[in-house]
């Protein structure tokens, strides 16, 4: 059996649910730069394989998207696979350890909250969805 095979087709899937869902993929860490230090607010969905983030994060990404208030960009980094935006990406993250999945408000290349993975697995997708509607409310 092809486990590299298997791997990509994994990957290809979250990245096409993502991109489906409205995402922009930040493949890069100078697309991650270049974005990041733009005016404006970005949410960022740090993607990854495991089931936390097939059965919560991107379905609750996707949700996201239909919400009243709404970010300048929604973007996606993933985690493990595009490893050089990730890590730029979580240079802005001050104060929060790598955490995958997991969700970064930035507001002018500053972080305002993130949730992170420990608030996200073992959630329901309600759950996270309530808290990022929160977020928005506040920050946006």
């Amino acid at each position: 059996m092809d486990f590299n095979f298997l791997m990509n087709d994994v990957v290809n899937t979250a990245r096409k649910e993502m991109v489906d869902a409205g995402y922009q993929e930040l493949k890069t860490a100078e697309e991650v730069e270049k974005l990041f230090n733009e005016k404006g607010s970005i949410l960022v969905m740090i993607n990854s394989v495991c089931g936390c983030a097939g059965g919560i994060a991107r379905p609750v990404a996707s949700y996201m998207k239909n919400y009243e208030k709404k970010p300048d960009h929604f973007v996606t980094v993933f985690a493990g696979q595009d490893r050089e935006a990730t890590e730029k990406a979580r240079t802005y993250f001050t104060g929060y350890p790598p955490s995958s999945p997991s969700f970064a408000l930035l507001k002018d290349g500053q972080i305002q909250t993130m949730v992170e993975r420990h608030e996200i697995e073992g959630h329901e997708p309600i759950e996270v969805a309530q808290k990022l509607e929160k977020i928005f409310d506040t920050y946006l």
